[in-house]
């Protein structure tokens, strides 16, 4: 879970521009602090330009959890998820957001802009920043998933 003044990091490409602005005028206005990684409007980009930067903060451990948007979602997701300690996952409906959290201990929503509508992105951020890793059985499976050196 991400308490109020967290920052949290976000990125997309120009399929998700739109929709990552609308988060993050609605995430602010909640109290929410949003560190925006691009794009920085609609005009064709390349996904990965935005997304590395974001896995690399959640890697490294500099925040939390983030958010980055494709218009599928499946580049984001790949991208994202080549970072040992990134668990980025792409959700698109309530159910599947909370049992990333609370199963997989996902770090980064990945969300596919072109599928889903601006509120049900925002409904699923909400429960992806508001739900909790539940640990136990599922650690031991999560601690299973990065490859170690």
């Amino acid at each position: 879970m991400v308490g109020l003044n967290e920052i949290i990091p976000m990125g997309s490409d120009h399929a998700g521009y739109r929709m990552k602005e609308f988060l993050k005028i609605n995430l602010e206005t909640d109290g929410y602090i949003c560190k925006d990684y691009g794009a920085f409007s609609d005009d064709p980009v390349d996904y990965p330009d935005m997304i590395h930067p974001v896995a690399q903060v959640i890697n490294e451990g500099k925040y939390r959890l983030g958010i980055v948007l494709c218009g599928s979602g499946n580049g984001a997701a790949i991208t994202a998820n080549k970072y040992n300690n990134v668990r980025a996952a792409l959700c698109w409906e309530t159910e599947l957001v909370k049992l990333s959290r609370q199963h997989n201990d996902a770090n980064i929503l990945v969300l596919p802009a072109r599928f889903i509508s601006n509120k049900d992105a925002l409904k699923f951020v909400k429960v992806f920043l508001s739900t909790g890793f539940e640990g136990g059985r599922h650690k031991r499976r999560v601690d299973k998933i990065s490859l170690k050196p």
